[in-house]
């Protein structure tokens, strides 16, 4: 029997971007594991390392979870193992299989610069094969679903990768009694128009579905430019479409952080966190452009779009999530267990497979830990869980499980926040993370913004809130205001708040808590509120400075850090946003 709904709603932590070896990418590199492995792992189970380094097991279990395995050539690389099988005698199986890693590694970098050029290998399609592995990921999601306990979900990932650029999609549906026999994929077409007119044919036929962009900073400007698949400038029906299919965009997973980048924006003094900037391939190639690869730029695209009457398409709310291709979604950092199997290996996750290329050893060693979701619902649920991103009433985090509410309103006031009933407050008097302010009143609008820090990580160092605007004139402009930080330290005349310090022992690759506080909360007045300009406001906490797994890895073999890596990282959340719409 279910708990009864909390109104006030509970915070969940999970992902839903998780990869096995049904994925050519994952099983190439060495996976073993199966969507069954991967439910397993997500409740606290150990399971299979498949042959590399030690069992894999979380140390916190997450609440929901969600296989989302590549539909390109799902399932089908699987079958190179199997001396029954047609596609065990192609001469790409004898190097998938082969176990030598680095062999492995430089044919899953064949495959996908052939799928990046859109070249579909006849020899490699097999429908059936896949039908019948989406049936079984469908059947693992179902098998582990414990409602009030324990959310999947049926999800794929559509891999649109044109010229190695990242467009990529995870596709999560709320239930599965009506799904599709085979999913889409980027071999049907590569262009995001076409996954959304596949999206609102199965609402046709009864399927409620969304999808998740992420890795915007693989895209080279690709993922949020301002115009159609066909060139033409973005329009406001192209606009309520995107908006409709995608409310959520992955901020942070292994493959680096897209809030923003150095850049694009100068005066945010923390915007070079985890930054894994290249292109989506195993070649080491930088971006050209930044801008349209991240999320705080799209988000002020969107305002500039909204003012020229062509809506907003990036509209989104926040989470995070991993794209581990090893089933565990390795979101803590002191447990990292790495993207591909050989990772599991502190050594190779460090120094690489023997005879790999330097460069794909350095584009690995500036992978980061997974990410994580947090979600805002009133029970652990399939329906509560996906309607709560549905409205975006959702986090992102860099993998802690930093607990952070975020109300916005035009009266809340100091005392609000100090009061145990703060959350029906919110709710009460002002909106929700992912929502708009209700009509302006006069007064400048408040946020009440608290963050718990995660028992197992940091304390936390402040809590800022991020603010974009386009002014009359059609400039964009963004501001961090530090609202609330740890100890008693004051802004310099420059405006900026000194640093929390750093504890971080290098040589044992560990920190203390002696620093930060456990938790922060504060309301939050725009004191530069303009009522006749729209801007959006999103809260972003921070930790403290704590080792990253490089710093670990190298204190636990006993060697120095590999160059190009930070020591410390100061690890945090991301709140979906709040948006304010002057006229309305």
């Amino acid at each position: 029997m279910l708990p009864p709904p909390n109104p006030e709603r509970n915070v969940y932590f999970g992902a839903v971007h998780v990869h096995t070896s049904y994925s050519f990418d994952a099983f190439t590199n060495g996976t073993k594991t199966t969507p069954a492995d991967a439910y397993a792992w997500a409740q606290g189970k150990a399971i299979t390392s498949s042959g590399t380094g030690p069992e894999l097991k979380i140390v916190t279990p997450l609440d929901f979870y969600a296989v989302a395995d590549h539909a390109e050539y799902m399932g089908v690389f699987n079958q190179m193992a199997n001396p029954d099988s047609p596609l065990s005698k192609l001469p790409l199986a004898k190097r998938v299989t082969s176990t030598d890693g680095n062999t492995a590694m430089q044919a899953f970098g064949e495959v996908l610069r052939d799928v990046s050029a859109g070249k579909r290998d006849p020899a490699l399609s097999d429908p059936a094969i896949s039908r019948s592995v989406w049936a079984e990921i469908v059947k693992a999601a179902d098998a582990n679903y414990q409602p009030g306990k324990f959310t999947t979900f049926a999800a794929f990932e559509w891999t649109s990768n044109p010229d190695k650029r990242n467009l990529h999609r995870v596709v999560v549906f709320r239930d599965t009694a009506k799904l599709p026999d085979l999913v889409m994929s980027s071999f049907d077409s590569d262009k995001p128009e076409d996954l959304w007119k596949w999206m609102d044919l199965q609402r046709s036929k009864g399927s409620t579905l969304l999808a998740i962009p992420h890795n915007g900073n693989a895209s080279d400007g690709r993922m949020f430019e301002l115009v159609k698949a066909d060139g033409k400038p973005i329009d406001a029906a192209y606009s309520r479409t995107r908006a409709m299919n995608e409310p959520l965009y992955e901020i942070s997973q292994i493959k680096g952080t897209s809030e923003t980048f150095p850049t694009l924006s100068p005066k945010d003094e923390f915007a070079g966190f985890e930054q894994w900037d290249y292109t989506l391939s195993a070649d080491a190639e930088r971006p050209t452009r930044h801008r349209g690869s991240f999320a705080r730029q799209a988000l002020l695209d969107g305002l500039s779009l909204q003012m020229q009457e062509k809506g907003n398409p990036f509209k989104y709310g926040f989470i995070g999530d991993t794209d581990t291709h090893n089933a565990a979604a390795s979101n803590e950092e002191f447990n990292y267990t790495g993207k591909f199997v050989s990772e599991n290996d502190a050594k190779l996750r460090l120094n690489g497979l023997k005879g790999q290329p330097p460069a794909q050893v350095q584009q690995i060693r500036e992978f980061s830990s997974g990410g994580l979701a947090g979600v805002w619902a009133k029970e652990n649920t399939r329906e509560a869980i996906f309607d709560a991103m549905m409205r975006k009433e959702t986090f992102g985090t860099s993998g802690p499980m930093i607990k952070v509410r975020f109300f916005g309103g035009w009266d809340f006031n100091a005392a609000d926040v100090k009061r145990p009933d703060f959350v029906k407050a919110g709710y009460g008097r002002g909106v929700s993370m992912g929502s708009d302010l209700k009509s302006a009143t006069g007064k400048a609008p408040s946020f009440i913004v608290t963050a718990i820090k995660d028992p197992r990580s940091g304390n936390l160092d402040r809590i800022q809130i991020i603010k974009g605007w386009v002014d009359a004139k059609g400039k964009q402009h963004e501001k961090i205001y530090d609202a609330v930080w740890s100890g008693d330290r004051k802004p310099g005349k420059d405006g900026m708040l000194p640093p929390v310090g750093n504890t971080v022992d290098i040589a044992k690759g560990d920190y203390t808590n002696s620093i930060g506080a456990p938790d922060l909360a504060t309301v939050w007045t725009d004191p530069d509120f303009d009522p006749s300009v729209s801007a959006f406001y999103y809260s972003r906490v921070i930790e403290i400075p704590t080792p990253r797994w490089s710093t670990r890895d190298a204190a636990r073999l006993g060697v120095p850090i590999p160059k190009g890596l930070p020591a410390a990282i100061q690890e945090r959340a991301w709140t979906s946003p709040i948006w304010y719409r002057s006229g309305k």
